[in-house]
């Protein structure tokens, strides 16, 4: 392992008794109902099992916290912290949303760029059928009559190769707007009449995900420290003639699934298959995490979204391509431009502390 882990009283976390982790138990039902009724977390490589952690799922549903400190008491009963300390560096917490994106059902001439559902010849790709000499990070590729071959990239199906295939779901006015929301892995859709949808991840090409913010700073077009989600697509709009050699450097392509909007508070399903909470939802590297842990996160340098530092505790509800490593996060700041404006340019150093449930964690102490 490139990290380890170092048992800690709860006083140690750094505004703990501060918090109020209220909103969780909600999400704590979803998930509990999920391994109860569809099927258990996978484990990840820390080896916290979705076993271990019903038995604190369980729990959960005969507390009804009236106030923070009853919340709080739930989590110090039933979990013991941990705070992740990596062999070298700090952790690090970035922030995504849930966009909106005005589209059209139909493609007209101001609404022109696809979301796309999964193709029918798109295949999940894993060790008991990956082509020899194909990186292990390929999930998924095309299947052929010869085999399985690679996806068509961005700019392939940019260019038309999923034409006449009926697999558009509805168009935007921007190709900026489309590139975004795969950035972000779901949307809520306004179409004219005032209808709101909701597209969320479905697959993708499989294609490694090439950040292009990386790219622009490489290229002296936007300082780093001026990086952000805003910045960039002010750089795509000022410099249209550019921005298709500029996506199209991000191979990775994302395909959606329509998913209805039961409760507008809660956030797309993700890959917890659960909805994702605002300001309470965590991202994390699922090879390492199972899903449904809490995880308490300390920031220093992040302040914009309260009145101080960051200083939460979540829940380990998704993940991402991008999201590698054992003290690495990304927060669903929630739905909308406000949302937007949250997660925008948050790239902050932070400190992890899991959150092991009682049934697991006499293995992880060593004190």
């Amino acid at each position: 392992m490139d990290y380890r882990l170092q048992h800690v009283p709860y006083a140690a976390l750094p505004g703990w008794q501060s918090d109020d982790p209220t909103p969780l138990f909600a999400a704590l039902e979803r998930c509990r109902r999920h391994v109860l009724k569809v099927k258990p977390y996978k484990t990840g490589s820390l080896g916290i099992t979705a076993g271990e952690l019903l038995t604190a799922l369980n729990a959960a549903t005969h507390v009804h916290p009236r106030n923070a400190a009853q919340a709080r008491e739930f989590f110090e009963t039933e979990f013991q912290p941990f705070q992740i300390i990596p062999d070298s560096g700090s952790g690090f917490v970035t922030a995504f949303y849930e966009p909106e994106v005005d589209v059209s059902a139909n493609r007209t001439s101001e609404f022109a760029h696809p979301f796309y559902r999964r193709p029918v010849d798109l295949v999940d790709v894993d060790n008991s059928n990956r082509p020899d000499g194909w990186d292990a990070s390929y999930a998924f590729g095309q299947k052929i009559a010869s085999g399985i071959v690679p996806y068509a990239d961005r700019q392939s199906i940019e260019l038309g190769f999923l034409e006449g295939q009926g697999l558009e779901i509805a168009f935007a006015r921007s190709k900026a707007d489309v590139f975004f929301t795969h950035v972000q892995g779901a949307a809520r859709l306004r179409y004219p009449d005032g209808t709101i949808g909701r597209i969320t991840y479905a697959a993708k090409s499989g294609h490694p995900f090439t950040p292009i913010g990386k790219l622009l700073i490489e290229r002296g077009e936007i300082a780093a420290a001026d990086i952000s989600m805003n910045s960039i697509r002010s750089w795509l709009a000022e410099n249209a003639e550019c921005m298709d050699e500029v996506l199209w450097r991000n191979r990775s392509f994302i395909f959606f699934r329509e998913a209805p909007v039961d409760d507008s508070d809660l956030g797309p399903i993700a890959a917890a298959k659960v909805p994702l909470v605002a300001g309470r939802s965590l991202a994390v590297d699922k090879s390492i995490h199972t899903f449904g842990l809490p995880f308490f996160v300390s920031s220093e340098s992040l302040t914009h979204m309260d009145d101080g530092p960051f200083q939460r505790l979540m829940l380990a509800l998704d993940t991402g391509s991008a999201i590698l490593g054992p003290a690495r996060g990304d927060i669903f700041t929630g739905s909308g431009d406000a949302a937007g404006a949250l997660a925008s340019g948050v790239r902050n150093a932070a400190d992890f502390y899991v959150l092991i449930p009682n049934a697991a964690a006499a293995r992880y102490r060593h004190d």
